[in-house]
């Protein structure tokens, strides 16, 4: 394929589908069912460029660590497919056109939150040399499409916002770990900070003690907002696959973890088709 295409992982959607499936569960909660189909569109373009454009940075950033990762060796950048002012360029071009794309068809105090949802994606690889939890950041990173959604819906920011949110981020916090235990080995020689690393020996209590915080807010959100049977039934759907993750991240083997990483997706798409449903006016 193409390297450009491999720079923004065009052959490998799943870090854009897992930002999506929050960005729609904001969507459908804020707007009570489906949401206008030009809002629709525009949240789901803004995703894709925005995964692209950090994905393009991330190379740039982790050009000389990829090298030495086995999972990212042939990485465009680190092959020397692609320049690292090439990368960044991708980036820049990424970011303006996800921007404009914003600013054309969103309200301006939505736009305004593009901003930092922006400069978290883009500075995201650069906190892996200090900070000893980046996954907390990118966490962040990829809830910003929840308040987006209530503020272009006209709700602003409610408690149904911050618990989705959070639901967001302690998930993120959990797969995002997994995705780290994949590389352990590797960025241990290399001396970058994971969740993986800083949690040590007790990574599968703490990932599991996320998940479990993902349900509690899951059940917080159907009693508050009275979403209905579907919505009950995708918590329970979503409780058997987390603990399908859960017996195979515990033997903590690269090939297992990366399987459990990739059943996220699952996740993210029973949580919303609960939403879905649970909104269609029969």
């Amino acid at each position: 394929m193409n390297p450009y295409l491999r720079l923004i992982r065009f052959d490998k959607p799943i870090g854009t589908l897992l930002l999506l499936w929050p960005t729609l569960w904001g969507l459908w909660i804020a707007y009570g069912g489906i949401p206008p189909l030009t809002i629709l569109i525009v949240f789901v373009l803004g995703v894709f460029l925005t995964r692209a454009a950090g994905c393009a940075i991330n190379d740039f950033a982790d050009a000389e660590f990829d090298r030495q990762v086995k999972r990212t060796i042939m990485r465009p950048v680190a092959a020397n497919e692609i320049s690292r002012k090439s990368a960044l360029l991708v980036c820049f071009i990424l970011s303006v056109t996800a921007f404009c794309l914003a600013a054309m068809f969103l309200q301006s105090k939505t736009l305004f939150w593009t901003i930092p949802a922006l400069l978290i994606f883009v500075s995201y690889p650069f906190f892996k040399r200090f900070f000893p939890i980046p996954q907390l950041y990118l966490s962040i990173a990829f809830s910003f499409g929840i308040p987006m959604a209530f503020i272009e819906a006209g709700m602003g920011i409610t408690l149904s916002t911050w618990a989705i949110f959070a639901a967001n981020c302690v998930w993120v916090l959990a797969y995002d770990t997994i995705y780290a235990m994949v590389d352990l080995d590797d960025d241990l020689k290399i001396g970058i900070k994971t969740s993986a690393i800083t949690f040590g020996s007790q990574v599968i209590p703490v990932i599991a003690s996320m998940y479990l915080a993902l349900v509690g807010l899951l059940i917080y959100l159907q009693y508050s907002l009275h979403l209905g049977v579907f919505f009950v039934l995708s918590i329970i759907v979503s409780i058997r696959l987390i603990d399908h993750i859960y017996l195979l991240i515990k033997p903590k083997r690269r090939e297992d973890c990366f399987k459990a990483f990739l059943f996220n997706n699952y996740i993210g798409m029973i949580i919303f088709a609960g939403l879905f449903f649970s909104y269609i006016k029969i």
